[in-house]
């Protein structure tokens, strides 16, 4: 065996023999996989500290002292070391002070040059990955993934702060740009592939309860249950299986959430539209259950630019409502009769279907609830007639239901933020969900910049 290519690069043979003779006397080949994985790390953190050597060695041109004006000196070597996905990265770097001893004038010029801070115990790649892994699982596991990745164990806090850190990076700078668009500057479209931005853009929003703590400090007393805006905004197409069967498929997916008042999150929706191409959309679709906030968004931001739809299975739901109230729900004419409208609902019939409502209302025959709940389902209804319409949207290729942002709720929410015993402050909650926002709408490596963190590797293949 040789080890010439080894020893070129100046590391320690015997540890290098070591690793082979583990590589070797593998009995397995998952084993063979580690040992090879195990030497690999070494070599890496080999070739990254013989760097670091190397540039600490180069001359170095020391600035002026800002107290005194007078040339920095170099006061010798310093050790530091910094924990990164490779495991415990050791260097020395060069050390400058003022000869007149003037305070706070120390300078390590490698360490301005590597994009580090004074104090920075792990590097950003690492902190990237834990922000990365605690987007999907608690705190406490994701610091456990990461400690076996790095080899190092992290503590959950560490993750919990990064988090709010980058979170709060984010945030700022959401609520920038939305400060800018009230301030009347113009939003830039994101770019996008010529076939995209002929299909049609649906808006689809719904809310969704997250559990919060009571006082937003330690997690005692009753959870109080705060509502999520959440909206899709995306471009929806057709896609062909490999069984040749069409199929509806969402493009340019991005989506919105805040927690908050719907006059907070208006802007927020606006802003994100905007960026998706609104005022060049061939046809914009509004999709969304009853909740008359939303429908108030629709009505002042989007009404101008396209068609409402009310979600059917929500109108269908309230057509129950008024059968089970006029006859006993369990009963086979209840079911018969909510059929019936159902098929006039979704085919055309929906003016016969108003009529229908308002004759059975004018019976004299009804008790009170029943005819409270009639009553209540006509002026829904009534209220709604412009957005259930499905028979013309279903020829135009409009969706029906709100699917795509309930879909939406459930894994961007409820998978990550309704834990079992998990309740929540402001800022925890916050910070988090723009760090999922941003992974989601593919701008996560925005709040990285310092470094091309995403490694182009060759494939095996």
């Amino acid at each position: 065996m040789t080890i010439d290519p080894i020893t070129s690069l100046c590391l320690e043979p015997e540890q290098w023999q070591r690793y082979h003779q583990r590589l070797n006397d593998s009995s397995s080949l998952s084993a063979m996989v580690w040992a090879a994985l195990a030497l690999g790390l070494w070599l890496a953190r080999n070739l990254v500290e013989q760097a670091l050597e190397h540039r600490a060695q180069a001359h170095t041109q020391w600035p002026d002292c800002p107290g005194c004006g007078r040339r920095l000196r170099s006061k010798g070597f310093r050790s530091r070391q910094m924990l990164t996905c490779l495991g415990m990265i050791h260097w020395r770097r060069r050390v400058g002070r003022c000869p007149g001893h003037c305070h706070g004038c120390e300078v390590i010029p490698l360490d301005t040059a590597l994009g580090i801070s004074a104090h920075q115990r792990t590097s950003v790649e690492l902190e990237r990955l834990g922000c990365l892994l605690s987007l999907f699982v608690p705190f406490e596991l994701a610091a456990e993934l990461l400690g076996q990745i790095s080899g190092h164990s992290l503590c959950s806090s560490t993750l919990w702060n990064w988090v709010q850190q980058r979170g709060q990076q984010a945030k700022t700078r959401l609520e920038a740009q939305v400060q800018a668009l009230r301030l009347g500057e113009a939003v830039i479209p994101e770019e996008m592939e010529a076939f995209i931005c002929q299909m049609l853009m649906v808006i689809g929003a719904d809310g969704v309860m997250v559990p919060m703590r009571p006082s937003g400090g330690q997690p005692k007393g009753k959870i109080v249950w705060q509502e999520v805006k959440v909206a899709v905004v995306a471009r929806l197409g057709e896609h062909w299986t490999r069984t040749g069967n069409r199929v509806k498929r969402l493009y340019q997916r991005r989506l919105v959430a805040r927690l908050g008042t719907i006059d907070e999150f208006a802007p927020w929706l606006q802003m994100e539209a905007l960026r998706q191409g609104l005022l060049s959309a061939p046809k914009v679709v509004w999709i969304s259950d009853g909740g008359k906030g939303f429908w108030r968004l629709y009505h002042q931001y989007f009404a101008r630019y396209g068609q409402g739809i009310l979600d059917f299975y929500h109108a269908a739901g309230q057509l129950w409502r008024a059968a089970a109230a006029w006859l006993d729900g369990r009963t086979a004419d209840a079911r018969w009769c909510f059929e019936r409208w159902r098929h006039l609902l979704r085919h055309g019939g929906e003016q016969r279907l108003l009529t229908e409502l308002t004759q059975l209302i004018n019976r004299d025959d009804l008790s009170d609830p029943a005819l409270e709940t009639l009553m209540q389902v006509q002026r829904y209804l009534q209220c709604h007639r412009q957005h259930i319409r499905y028979q013309r949207c279903d020829k135009q290729d409009f969706p029906l239901g709100s699917g795509l942002v309930e879909s939406a709720c459930k894994w961007l929410i409820q998978q990550r933020f309704k834990g079992v015993g998990m309740r929540w402050s402001e800022d925890g909650l916050n910070h988090l969900l723009h760090l999922r926002l941003n992974w989601v709408n593919h701008r996560f490596d925005e709040l990285f910049p310092e470094e091309a963190l995403r490694p182009n590797l060759y494939s095996p293949n």
